[in-house]
C-alpha cells in the first residue's frame, strides 16, 4: 500500500499543472493525493507516501534542488493530517462543535474566496500529460466570482454537515487545514532562508505564499469527499 500510494502521490503531482501568469507560478493537485493517503491509510503510510512521492516528483520534474526540502515538509503534512484526524484533542458538546465547524468552514470559504480571487482569477493555463507538456494543453479565463461562489459553497457544505448530520465534521477539515499550514510554513522557511545560500537561487518567498496556500485548498476540498466517499463503502478503513 505504502509503494502505490508514494506512486500515486507521484503521479498526482507531476501530470496535471496550472500555471497563473499574474503570480508566474505553478501549482498542482499533489496535495489531493497526500491527504487522501493520510486520512485513509494512517500516519506511517501518509508521511512516507507524501513525502517520498513528492520528493520523486520535483525530480522527475527538474527541481532536485526542493527534493530535500520536499521529502521533509510532505512527510510531516502527511503525517500531522493523519495524527490530528484520529484523535481528537477536545472533548466538546455537540453544540461547541456546530460552532468550531462553522468557524472552519468560515476561514476555509474565506480563505478560498480571498487567494483565489486575487491570485487565481483571470487567465490561468493548464498543463497535462506524462511528463508535462511544454505548451498549454488548454488557456482559460477563470473570472473572480467563481472564488466568491465557491468559497460561499464551501461554506454551506461545512455548516450544514456539522449542523445536519456529524457535528465533528470540522475536525477533518481542521485537520488537513493544519497540515497544509505546515507545507506552507516549512517552504516558505525554505526559499526564505536556505535555498539561496544553499543553491545560489533567488526566490521571493513571500510571492509562493499565495501559490503554496491555493494548492492547499484544492486539495482540501477534493480529497475530503473522495476520503468520506471511500469511508462510506469500506468503513474499515476509517479509524
Amino acid at each position: 500500500m505504502a509503494a502505490v500510494f508514494t506512486a500515486l502521490v507521484f503521479v498526482a503531482t507531476t501530470v496535471f499543472s496550472v500555471y497563473v501568469p499574474q503570480t508566474r507560478g505553478f501549482f498542482n493537485i499533489g496535495e489531493v493525493m497526500v491527504f487522501t493517503t493520510a486520512l485513509l491509510l494512517g500516519p506511517t503510510i501518509g508521511a512516507f507516501a507524501g513525502g517520498v512521492g513528492s520528493m520523486l516528483a520535483d525530480v522527475f520534474l527538474g527541481y532536485p534542488h526542493y527534493a530535500p526540502a520536499t521529502l521533509i515538509i510532505k512527510a510531516c503534512e502527511g503525517g500531522i493530517v493523519s495524527l490530528l484526524a484520529r484523535r481528537k484533542l477536545a472533548k466538546l458538546t455537540r453544540s461547541q462543535w456546530r460552532i468550531f465547524t462553522l468557524i472552519i468552514g468560515l476561514i476555509i470559504g474565506v480563505l478560498l474566496a480571498g487567494i483565489g480571487s486575487v491570485y487565481y482569477s483571470g487567465q490561468v493555463e493548464l498543463y497535462l500529460g506524462f511528463p508535462p507538456a511544454s505548451t498549454p494543453s488548454l488557456t482559460l479565463e477563470v473570472p473572480k466570482e467563481i472564488w466568491y461562489v465557491l468559497g460561499t459553497v464551501v461554506l454551506l457544505a461545512l455548516a450544514f454537515s456539522g449542523f445536519a448530520f456529524e457535528p465533528e465534521s470540522g475536525w477533518l477539515t481542521f485537520s488537513v487545514l493544519t497540515g497544509g499550514l505546515i507545507m506552507v510554513a516549512g517552504y516558505f522557511l525554505y526559499q526564505q532562508f536556505l535555498i539561496g545560500p544553499l543553491f545560489g537561487i533567488t526566490v521571493i518567498a513571500v510571492a509562493e505564499i499565495p501559490i503554496n496556500i491555493g494548492q492547499m485548498l484544492v486539495g482540501l476540498i477534493v480529497s475530503i469527499p473522495i476520503v468520506r466517499t471511500i469511508w462510506r463503502s469500506m468503513p474499515s478503513l476509517r479509524a
